[in-house]
């Protein structure tokens, strides 16, 4: 039975795999009494392990166009192996099956979702997959992190609960983010997922908060109890379903609380003796209800003397905050659902998703990740100047940044700045070419001062890159309208409403458009 790190705690955890005080006290009193075997007729019955998929064979199965040869030797390596899901419209998933190639070489390894296909520009060739531990899926649209879909040695499928599946569109990809380490010679890695659906829509809407404090991970070589906080105080009502925290070797104390308004103190899991090697998300048995207010807190403890056994490092050497193990690491990730909440006030995510890049950014003014976010969120709520002012902080820490160059020139345009939005989407163009979105915001752009010439042909390229785009469509109409090109205007207003009956660029512009051209 793999070792169950939680501490007994108020809050109970989801198929806890402890042995009660009782069961403790029976195998140490057969111990001492000389471990004399029972009756062997009164064995239970010899456990059955399943073959193949845990739970039946999976309604659709995802494997790894190209292995990955894991090199003999070296540090640790990050790979992300990127599935196209084959589907044709939403489909809904209420369990992932994550078979991650040869268990005895992979430390474990997370599932991302990326509906834009953001993932493949990494990709030096087509299904090869890229390296790296942290990476970021880019999306034009607000899509937090949702579930937790892991996998590590031991971890037993899990289906979700009804109302909460997760959505895969038409066009997504999915993105297996493995660590995996040498065994001493070349091993073949080649990972497969299994899917399977449900017919019921989500009706809830999770999101995963993350606490993290990298950057106050300097341990000096010796230090036997290094201290590790980070705060974060809610600004609405959620419910907690799960938790999953992170370190690396040096862990020792890992701890998770929350303080309610009131001030009671709730112990959210407690692992007072850290082992990378069996760390896991730990689902509720009840979800919990944290209000407004509640200041959800985790305290780490590292130990970076002779003797943690754990310890990479003999002697002992200062350790950074970093993506290898020898490095480390403090996150906590928290599931939560939304609740009590009015939907006229919009997506109560986004006020999380908020207020957490604005928490991040208090405690370092340079996280590029926070900034975006933030910035995102801004423009989403029609905030544009400040949107505006975060992208800019975003792209002065990344100048090359496709997406923050992007997004910037968007919310120029947007503000009515089109004449200073061309530079920094030329910019996301000239970091990726084949960039949909900046091409179509830069049509806009240049349409924004009066060059209809240079906005047709971006909006080409757009098309060129998302054929039957009713909205791309419309756009190029309108451009090549103004250009008195009236009959290549027409139709490309007719083909927008072939794709989009409702479309209201076209649906205008084809009425006036037939007026003109029926008066000459």
């Amino acid at each position: 039975m793999p070792p169950w790190l939680p501490e007994p705690q108020k809050l109970k955890f989801a198929d806890e795999l402890r042995l009660s005080d009782t069961e403790i006290n029976l195998i140490k009193n057969w111990v001492e009494e000389g471990e004399v075997e029972g009756d062997p007729s009164a064995l239970p019955a010899q456990p059955k392990f399943v073959e193949g998929w845990r739970l039946g064979e999976p309604d659709l199965v995802l494997t790894a166009d190209k292995p990955l040869t894991l090199p003999p030797s070296g540090t640790d390596t990050y790979w992300n192996f990127i599935f196209p899901v084959p589907i044709q419209d939403t489909r809904w998933v209420k369990a992932v099956e994550i078979r991650p190639g040869d268990k005895r070489y992979v430390h474990h390894a997370n599932l991302l979702v990326d509906r834009e296909g953001s993932s493949r520009q990494r990709e030096t060739e087509p299904g090869a997959g890229f390296g790296g531990m942290e990476i970021r899926i880019e999306s034009q649209v607000f899509d937090p992190d949702s579930h937790l879909l892991f996998w590590k040695p031991g971890t037993v499928p899990y289906v979700e609960p009804d109302g909460m599946a997760l959505r895969l569109d038409k066009g997504t990809d999915l993105i297996l983010n493995t660590h995996l380490q040498p065994s001493g010679k070349p091993e073949v890695i080649q990972p497969s997922i299994g899917l399977y659906f449900t017919p019921h829509p989500a009706t809830k809407l999770p999101m995963l908060l993350q606490l993290e404090n990298d950057a106050k991970l300097d341990i000096p070589a010796g230090q036997k109890d290094f201290l590790v906080t980070d705060d974060f105080t809610l600004p609405i009502d959620v419910e907690l379903l799960a938790i999953y925290p992170h370190a690396h070797y040096l862990g020792k104390d890992i701890r998770a609380f929350a303080i309610l308004p009131g001030g009671t103190k709730i112990t959210l899991i407690h692992i007072p003796h850290w082992n990378l090697n069996w760390q896991a998300v730990y689902r509720y048995a009840q979800p919990m209800r944290l209000p407004k207010g509640t200041k959800v807190s985790l305290r780490y403890v590292y130990d970076n003397s002779e003797d943690n056994p754990l310890n990479p490092n003999h002697p002992p050497a200062r350790v950074r905050g970093g993506n290898r193990s020898s490095d480390e690491m403090c996150h906590l990730w928290l599931q939560v659902l939304p609740v009590n909440f009015d939907p006229a006030q919009g997506d109560p995510r986004m006020v999380l998703q908020a207020a957490l890049a604005q928490h991040d950014l208090e405690k370092n003014p340079a996280d590029f990740e926070a900034h975006y976010n933030l910035a995102a969120m801004l423009q989403a709520k029609d905030e544009l100047e400040a949107a505006i002012r975060e992208y800019e902080a975003a792209v002065r820490l990344r100048p090359q940044d496709a997406a923050a160059n992007n997004g910037l020139g968007a919310a120029l345009v947007a503000a009515g700045h089109p004449e200073r939005s061309v530079g920094f989407l030329q910019a996301a163009l000239k970091a990726r070419p084949d960039y949909f979105e900046a091409h179509y915001n830069l049509g806009f752009a240049l349409a924004g001062q009066d060059d209809f010439a240079g906005a047709s042909e971006q909006f080409r390229l757009a098309l060129n890159l998302q054929p039957g785009d009713a909205n791309v469509e419309a756009n190029l109409g309108a451009a090549l309208a103004q250009m008195g090109r009236f009959p290549e205007a027409k139709s490309h207003f007719e083909r927008a409403l072939q794709i989009n009956p409702n479309q209201p660029i076209a649906k205008e512009n084809l009425e006036t458009l037939q007026k003109e051209m029926n008066s000459r």
